[in-house]
């Protein structure tokens, strides 16, 4: 309705003239900032969408799960209303995202397609408003039904446009995504005459391309922290290997090494037309003496070169180092950051001894004690039988009144009472005790394996 009409309604009604151009700018500038935490592939779609090519990228962040929560997170926090959904095809996550209401992420399985897009209205395949409207006056409420109708009418009648959009949804077409990259981040590209497909040639291609990323760097006096190699098929289709460093690096050896061994995830189809290198995150660095220069000797080992390889393999949630943290509880005192992360002022103290791995969380164990304060004599855990031989404690330590207990019952003012014992084989364990058996404020007296010793 007209402004005018809309008043008369509304009398308070507060009313802005639209600006489409900042509307797409602001639009390209999240697609940037999301491409350069969660995905190497982004682009906007036009008027209130984003594309997030996350092939690959899951690894980085544990799981997809942990990576769709993080973005799902930290989009909301910027004061705006999201709505994810991934998918094995573009069509299929736009469809979904738009028109299946949830407060979280919506995760389709690969192969599903079809199942989570039948029940959907027509206008889910981003369908202009004339062919919609003729096809609702046809009886077309549904994708189901325009799967199952003979193609030849109504191809006739609309175009190819119809049936295009159905297949790119139900993954039988390509749909590539025109990435985009701010202007000042370090790239290079190469682009064949002929196209390539062996992993051979595209490793040789690696190392053209990280040589000149890391001549901009250098000029720029930044490291890579993340690289984005970009493979552009024959059919359009981009592919994306993704890979992260622990600390900046400017080594193109180290560099191109950890590309090269994420080449197998990369599907050539017809051949490879064009190559794109881009360095999507990159810290200051500091340059030193000889760099850039044949190194005739060793320095060392390099413990962040082992890092890189270990994430980029088996993903970050995978490696890390403990640090001491406070905390009354053994559970909560230790703390999981990354491998090369800075060292804290914390420290554990060294009369009180810790095993060197500590469960998740404590298991009950069934325990034969001749005393009460007595260390146990045996213990059957997950149904094995222990013999004890050789006992130290107890160590008492006093539970933390303002939050809940660590195990099942745990009152946050019970004490345990932990135990070291060997066994008969040499195994050494850390036990604990709950409650006395006697004072009714600490319940039944129970019995619960925490670690074992190196």
């Amino acid at each position: 309705m007209t402004v005018t009409k809309a008043k008369t309604f509304a009398p308070d009604l507060q009313v802005v003239d639209a600006d489409p151009d900042a509307d797409a700018e602001g639009l390209r500038r999240l697609a940037l900032w999301a491409g350069g935490r969660y995905a190497p592939l982004v682009a906007p779609d036009p008027p209130d969408g984003i594309w997030l090519d996350v092939t690959g990228c899951a690894a980085l962040f544990s799981t997809e799960r942990a990576l769709l929560k993080d973005l799902h997170r930290r989009i909301s926090a910027f004061g705006l209303t999201v709505q994810i959904a991934v998918a094995d095809t573009a069509g299929c996550a736009h469809a979904v995202a738009r028109h299946v209401p949830a407060g979280r992420p919506v995760t389709v399985e690969p192969g599903d397609a079809r199942k989570a897009i039948s029940l959907l209205p027509i206008a889910a395949l981003r369908l202009d408003a004339p062919t919609v409207d003729g096809l609702r006056k046809l009886g077309f409420e549904r994708i189901e039904q325009l799967i199952g109708t003979p193609r030849a009418p109504l191809a006739k009648r609309f175009g190819r446009g119809l049936h295009r959009r159905l297949d790119q949804a139900l993954g039988n077409l390509p749909e590539p995504i025109e990435p985009v990259f701010p202007e000042h981040l370090p790239r290079a590209r190469r682009g064949f005459i002929e196209p390539i497909a062996t992993p051979e040639a595209f490793g040789r291609v690696i190392a053209d391309l990280v040589a000149d990323a890391v001549d901009q760097l250098v000029r720029i006096g930044k490291g890579a922290r993340r690289l984005d190699c970009l493979f552009h098929r024959v059919d359009g289709h981009v592919q994306a290997v993704r890979v992260g460093t622990a600390t900046p690096s400017r080594d193109a050896a180290h560099l191109a090494k950890l590309l090269r061994a994420r080449i197998e995830t990369v599907e050539p189809g017809l051949g490879i037309e064009a190559m794109t290198l881009v360095v999507p995150l990159a810290e200051a660095m500091a340059a030193h003496q000889g760099e850039g220069l044949e190194s005739f000797g060793r320095r060392g080992p390099n413990v962040a070169a082992l890092v890189d390889a270990l994430v980029n393999r088996f993903g970050g949630g995978s490696l890390h180092r403990t640090a001491p943290r406070p905390g009354a509880m053994p559970e909560r005192s230790v703390d999981l950051p990354a491998a090369l992360a800075p060292a804290r002022d914390a420290a554990w103290a060294d009369d009180l001894p810790r095993p060197a791995r500590l469960l998740a969380r404590p298991e009950p164990v069934d325990v034969i004690a001749l005393l009460p304060d007595d260390a146990p004599r045996m213990f059957v855990w997950r149904g094995r039988r222990f013999a004890v031989t050789r006992g130290d404690g107890p160590e008492r330590l006093h539970g933390e009144w303002w939050r809940d207990g660590g195990v099942e019952g745990e009152q946050p003012y019970t004490v345990r009472d932990y135990y070291q014992v060997e066994t008969a084989t040499g195994g050494r364990y850390w036990l604990f005790r709950l409650g006395d058996g006697v004072n009714p404020s600490t319940g039944p007296m129970r019995w619960f394996i925490h670690g074992a010793f190196a």
